[in-house]
This record gives C-alpha cells, structure tokens and sequence, in this order.
C-alpha cells in the first residue's frame, strides 16, 4: 500500500485544566504515556508516510526520551516547536511538510483511542471529497446562555455534532487554507473550520465514541478504564462497554 499521509500530531498545548504539573500528552495509561498510543498506532498503519510531533520548545527533550524509552518509532520525522495558539502550532507542522504531502492529517495528541479502520475510512473520504474529519451526534440538549447565565435559545441537536481527530485533507489545499487565514488573521480551534472556509466543503464521517480526549482527571480516569478492556479484548477486536 502507498505511503501517502503525513500526520501532524498537536501536542503543544498547557495541559492548564488537567491540573497534574505536567502535560497530559505524557500522563501514563496503564503505563503508557497518552502520546505514545497514537505513535503507536500511526506506526502500524502502512499508508502513514511521517509523523510530525509538535511540542512546546521546553518540552522537546523530554517528548524524545520517553519515546524513545516507550518505542522503536522509525516514521517520525521529527518533534518541533510549537506556537503560541494551537492553529500556530499546526501551522508549524504543516511548514516542516514537504511539497509530495499529497494528504495531511491533523491529530490531537490527548486523544490515544483513534482506531486504524478510522483513519483508513477518513483517508479514503478525503480522496474523494478533498477533507474528512469524525464527529459524533450530540445527545444532550443544548442551550444558549446569556452573561449572567439565563438559558436563551434551544438548540437544535440534530443538525449538531461533536467533532473529532484525526482530521484528513488534500495537503496542498490545507496549506493554502493555512496560508489564506495567516493573511487575514483568522484564527480557528479546528482546522476543518479553515478549510472550509477557504478550501472547500468538509466531509463528515460517523466517529468513535471510545476515541475521546483526554482533558480532565475524570477523562484520564476514563481512559485508563477503556484501555484496560482494549488490551483485555485484543484477541477478538471487541470494544469495552462504557
């Protein structure tokens, strides 16, 4: 199978809510850093060309050592700084990208439970549709508030959906999105946001409810549970009941 995807892990970010004095990326589940998973996985992928980890500039040593103390990683192309926001951080990484990165993902590395029918259902999407990315229906009501928290307006959840990574696109039409939103100093928290905005419509695609991010204790907690019954099924590729 061709090698066509580089995949840019953001890894840059303060970790402020977690509350642990140390990112969340190299909290351990079940023993092993939360980045660690991700590698792993993006290792065993034959479509997967290179991966691009960027970390905070003071954190890089340690982000080597542990992956080498956890791995042997043979397509990561390197770990690099990241910005001062987490678009500056991707862009970062798309920079280190070269001119054949002919599709890019964009991956957030507190998420470790991202499967490999995923990605590879993502890649096929993105060939076709030019962006992919995963989401999940909302099941809760939704509800605006005002400053002084009087609810406002419901929501119409049906046409809402939380999205995921990894988040698949033709990587000359991200950098050009990239790019476009440089020039006029639009900053998004999604990159699919970018490329829609400039690039053109983003495909969604029906994610993984087990591929969650890790942001609080109660997630890390969360994610202990779920990657104790991921190795427990391995055998029979079953998922764990949350």
């Amino acid at each position: 199978m061709e090698k066509e995807l580089t995949v840019i892990i953001a890894a840059a970010g303060s970790s402020n809510r977690m509350g642990a004095g140390i990112n969340k990326q190299f909290l351990p589940v079940k023993s092993k850093p939360v980045l660690c998973y991700s590698v792993d996985m993006l290792e065993k992928c034959p479509w997967v060309k290179e991966i691009i980890i960027v970390m905070q500039s003071s954190e890089i040593t340690k982000c080597c050592e542990i992956l080498a103390r956890h791995g042997h990683y043979h397509k990561i192309k390197g770990v690099i700084p990241g910005g001062s926001t987490r678009q500056e951080s991707v862009w970062e990484g798309i920079k280190q990208t070269g001119e054949d990165a002919e599709y890019i993902a964009i991956h957030d590395g507190a998420r470790p439970f991202f499967q490999r029918d995923l990605l590879e259902r993502l890649l096929q999407a993105a060939k076709k549709w030019g962006a992919a990315i995963p989401g999940l229906p909302i099941r809760d009501t939704l509800t605006t508030v005002d400053s002084d928290f009087w609810t406002g307006k419901t929501l119409d959840r049906s046409v809402i959906w939380a999205v995921q990574t990894p988040q698949v696109f033709k990587g000359a039409a991200l950098k050009t999105a990239y790019k476009q939103a440089r020039r006029d100093n639009i900053e998004a928290t999604d990159d699919a946001a970018l490329f829609a905005k400039y690039a053109g419509k983003v495909k969604l695609l029906p994610g993984d409810p087990y591929n969650i991010k890790i942001t609080t204790p109660a997630d890390l907690q969360l994610a202990d549970f779920i990657a104790g019954h991921y190795a427990k099924n391995a055998i029979n590729n079953s998922k764990p009941h949350i």
